[in-house]
């Protein structure tokens, strides 16, 4: 008798997992993620929190004590004004306010499902705080910090600020055989069924056809299944987060823990929510750039000389000087969010968008 063929090995969607820990894994192009979710207290004059933090190590606070942190903050949390070149940072903030300040003029307050995206290009200066403008209750604040990077060809571009405001970020909501929904905001990429992406900035990577770019957030209730649609471009690399829920099943693969999932691509996968509460998760995509990285800090270029480059440029220009009294701005006590550009005096205010898209 003839032996038997062997069966072909199983494909399996998910490469490498690796647990979520505070910075989570990146694959190229992108090069940092950050999840940041403080339950900040009530907030008192000055927008900071209205409890003591002399016990903190004020400047430099990541110390989650009570679940909150003030980063680099001294009187308010957040992010006083630092210094960016050669790629672009995108801040999805999920809940609370952000107060956004840069070395091009521009105001930003901002929240609630927003995104800010901003091209540091060859050189900008901003700062993100976030103030606690209740004083009567607490002040949870959650986003997410990513860094884009840019191709050499484009890391010396001018700087670029722009909002692109919840109310008009697409979305795509699916009901499954069951009646059970799935929703996916779609910050960047093209997705099948859900409207048109806003556009990024143009310089960005994520504006070439080549980049295959997708910034996508997934909610799937409780029981729900969708199917995540294969890549576009070749080489494209995908990696999803889980980091709500019990458990998620990829194709064939269950998941139980919360973690950063490499997935191959170029393939159609059934997601499923197969635990009792709503999912969660973050998907980043995008060809890689495929240049040499090197980084020192909030600098990222493509050789160690051009790091230096941007030292020197840095300490001898301050990258166009800071237009702004503090280090620190806070954009007033209204709870109203806003964006200014650079050279304008009026204000952008959110406006009113489609409802989502649905699918069968």
């Amino acid at each position: 008798m003839p032996s038997p063929t062997p069966s072909a090995p199983t494909l399996v969607p998910i490469v490498q997992a690796q647990l979520l820990g505070p910075q989570w894994p990146t694959l190229d192009p992108f090069l940092f993620c950050a999840h940041h979710d403080d339950a900040y207290p009530a907030g008192n004059a000055a927008f900071g929190p209205a409890v003591p933090i002399d016990d903190r190590q004020i400047g430099s606070d990541f110390s989650r004590k009570d679940g909150w942190s003030m980063y680099h903050g001294d009187t308010v949390p957040g992010f006083p004004g630092h210094p960016h070149r050669g790629f672009e940072t995108v801040t999805l903030v999920r809940k609370g306010l952000i107060d956004h300040s840069d070395s091009l003029g521009a105001a930003a307050r901002f929240g609630g499902g927003d995104v800010q995206w901003v091209t540091a290009g060859k050189g900008i200066v901003h700062s993100e705080m976030f103030p606690l403008l209740n004083a009567t209750a607490p002040n949870p604040l959650e986003l997410f910090q990513i860094w884009l990077n840019l191709p050499a060809r484009n890391k010396m571009v001018e700087p670029h600020f722009t909002m692109l405001w919840n109310e008009r970020i697409p979305r795509l909501e699916h009901l499954d055989a069951a009646g059970r929904k799935t929703t996916v905001t779609v910050v960047a990429g093209a997705l099948p069924g859900a409207p048109a992406p806003l556009s990024p900035p143009p310089e960005s990577w994520a504006s070439q056809p080549e980049g295959d770019v997708a910034i996508w957030t997934l909610h799937l209730a409780p029981g729900a299944e969708w199917t995540l649609p294969a890549a576009q471009g070749e080489g494209t690399q995908r990696m999803l987060y889980f980091f709500v829920g019990d458990s998620l099943r990829v194709g064939p693969q269950e998941v139980d823990r919360h973690a950063a999932l490499q997935l191959r691509a170029w393939h159609d996968w059934l997601l499923a929510n197969t635990g009792t509460t709503p999912v969660e998760c973050l998907l980043l995509q995008g060809r890689p750039i495929a240049e040499p990285v090197a980084q020192y800090g909030p600098f990222v270029m493509n050789t160690q000389a051009e790091i230096m480059q941007a030292m020197n440029d840095y300490r001898r220009t301050q990258f166009g000087g800071w237009p702004w009294p503090d280090q620190d701005p806070v954009h007033g006590t209204e709870a109203r969010r806003f964006a200014r550009y650079p050279g304008q005096a009026s204000e952008e205010i959110p406006e009113a968008a489609p409802a989502a898209s649905a699918a069968a």
